[in-house]
């Protein structure tokens, strides 16, 4: 079976692949990383600020930060989430490399910080979640998805992204809420389908290492017991078979026409 059948395969059937190895040069991910201290700084190299986001500077150093559009204030990390070989990893992921016209564009990126925990009670923890809840700009059915690329060493003790495999497919809805802290109390309150299972995969990923998740699939992370932050870039992605609602530029879907903010990272428009 082809490197692209079984990326594919894994993504239909889990809701999500991990790619356990850099997908970009070393060195992209060191300049993001410089590019995203620059940012917690409040400092930009582009004269263009990010679009705001959980986080600011002088903000306690042991909060969870979340920076919207960050590559509008980093050439580095605008490199970094326009770079061919993420693009083609998601139209493997997806099927659009495989579809006359296919295309995969950036359309939202988050810049993800989660600091070492200084105990139980701190608020980095990231809620049972489906992206889809947050995304009702687009039209139902859009192929909307999202790249997570690591940007330190992410272990089991450092808080990783937690996928639930097959949850893409659970027909039920969820509450989601990114910001919950009571990841248990949240699970009880997540109803399964007859006959499945609650099975937590964790991305164990190295710098430059990627997960790719359907829209719908449910995840999660805990505390960050490693003694040093966790750093990511969430890249929301879409493909050709994607519409915003009413075809509008707003909200999400505001920055669709500049290729500054959402570049196609695959194909052709």
């Amino acid at each position: 079976m082809t490197t692209l059948e079984t990326t594919k395969t894994r993504f239909d059937a889990d809701g999500f692949v991990l790619i356990d190895r850099p997908v970009v040069p070393a060195d992209l991910v060191a300049r993001a990383v410089e590019g995203m201290d620059m940012i917690r700084r409040g400092q930009n190299d582009t004269g263009r600020e990010p679009t705001g986001g959980c986080w600011k500077p002088g903000d306690a150093p042991d909060r969870l930060c979340k920076v919207e559009q960050p590559q509008r204030a980093s050439k580095a990390i605008f490199d970094l989430v326009s770079h061919p070989a993420l693009g083609q990893a998601a139209a493997e992921a997806t099927g659009a490399a495989t579809v006359p016209g296919g295309m995969v564009q950036v359309w939202w990126v988050q810049l993800l910080y989660k600091p070492a925990a200084t105990g139980e009670q701190s608020v980095t923890r990231v809620g049972w979640h489906r992206d889809r809840s947050y995304w009702g700009e687009w039209e139902p059915g859009s192929e909307i998805f999202t790249t997570w690329i690591a940007l330190s060493d992410v272990r089991e003790d450092c808080g990783p992204m937690m996928f639930i495999r097959g949850s893409h497919r659970w027909p039920q809805e969820v509450k989601s809420d990114f910001f919950g802290q009571d990841l248990e109390s949240q699970r009880r309150g997540i109803a399964m389908p007859e006959g499945a299972a609650w099975e937590e995969v964790a991305a164990i990923l190295p710098p430059g290492g990627i997960s790719i998740h359907d829209d719908l699939t449910i995840h999660g992370s805990g505390l960050n017991h490693s003694g040093r932050p966790r750093r990511s870039l969430a890249i929301h992605m879409r493909t050709q078979a994607s519409r915003p609602i009413g075809d509008k530029r707003e909200g999400l879907t505001t920055y669709l026409e500049d290729p500054l903010t959402c570049p196609v990272i695959y194909g052709k428009r």
